[in-house]
């Protein structure tokens, strides 16, 4: 049985479906506005800003994956010169992200050729998932190998004995100058059919695995392309459901109040070390969002 609904673009999703029979699921993430948002609150250099992008959508698509309740983390850091990148995603589909980089970068073809190792250089790339006070974090690190992001979190999947899966990422910018990114993520259930060999089982996931490998990165980030098109395209031989999507957005969880606890946190005498023209300010490396306390404010964080 094939279902196939709304047939409109849709952006900012993950879109869950499920490959008939062989227990095969999967999750096609289109990021639009929330991804430009996110990497246009910094003036990040393009192959910073693409790879930025690819991190978030891989970051939404392992989420979506994941039953949680509270923050999920992708963190990326390595000694070249983008020395760290930060993706979260929250159970309620908020989502940033924020990326440290040097003045200088790689020749633009180096970088093409060899995006992470060029970019990142030797490091690991880290998934954590908090859900809170008194819960126990979940990580899982895996060393950056490959030439890309993709091939590091294959890396990761060969390595890990319960979650088999194959991923596609894409980012870049539109005709208009804006930022898109989409993933598509296929998933292979335990065996527990035992109707179905284990052969025809490997086939199957071999099979599902070559027609999402075909998909394009132009496909991926073509907001007039629907996902239900898409996966219909790729998958309606063998039978796809597609349910429910998830809303993605861009979020982030600074405050004042959350500025002045810091602040508050820090030695009086290492306070006054702190001000410039007399205020100091508080830069949220996610948002770019700028807080600034008067020296009257700050003697009241300690006089409170």
């Amino acid at each position: 049985m094939t279902e196939h609904p709304s047939r409109g673009p849709a952006d900012d999703i993950v879109q869950p479906f499920q490959i008939e029979g062989p227990g095969l699921r999967g999750r096609l993430v289109r990021l639009g506005p929330a991804i430009d948002t996110v990497v246009k609150r910094h003036d990040y250099p393009p192959p910073v800003a693409a790879l930025l992008a690819e991190a978030l959508a891989l970051a939404a698509a392992l989420a979506a994956a994941l039953k949680y309740q509270g923050i999920f983390t992708l963190q990326i850091k390595g000694d070249g010169p983008v020395p760290l990148i930060v993706a979260d995603v929250t159970s309620d589909g908020t989502l940033r992200g924020y990326a440290e980089h040097a003045d200088t970068l790689p020749p633009q073809a180096e970088i093409l050729a060899a995006p992470l190792p060029r970019l990142v250089g030797n490091g690991h790339l880290a998934f954590t998932v908090d859900q809170g006070a008194h819960t126990e974090r979940y990580q899982g690190i895996v060393d950056l190998s490959g030439t890309s992001l993709v091939d590091c979190v294959h890396h990761y999947f060969r390595q890990s004995e319960q979650f088999v899966a194959a991923m596609r990422l894409a980012a870049g910018r539109n005709d208009a100058g804006r930022w898109r990114a989409g993933a598509m993520m296929l998933q292979r259930l335990p065996d527990h059919e035992p109707i179905i060999t284990r052969e025809e089982r490997d086939e199957a996931w071999n099979r599902a695995v070559i027609l999402m490998n075909s998909v394009t990165g132009e496909e991926l980030l073509d907001r007039a392309l629907a996902p239900s098109e898409l996966l219909f395209r790729l998958f309606h031989e063998d039978g796809v459901r597609i349910f429910r999507p998830q809303d993605l957005s861009f979020g982030c969880r600074c405050s004042r109040e959350r500025a002045a606890r810091i602040l508050g946190s820090l030695p009086r005498a290492e306070i006054e070390t702190l001000f410039v023209d007399g205020r100091i300010t508080v830069t949220c490396q996610f948002c770019n969002t700028a807080e600034a306390f008067d020296p009257a404010q700050i003697a009241a964080l300690y006089d409170a």
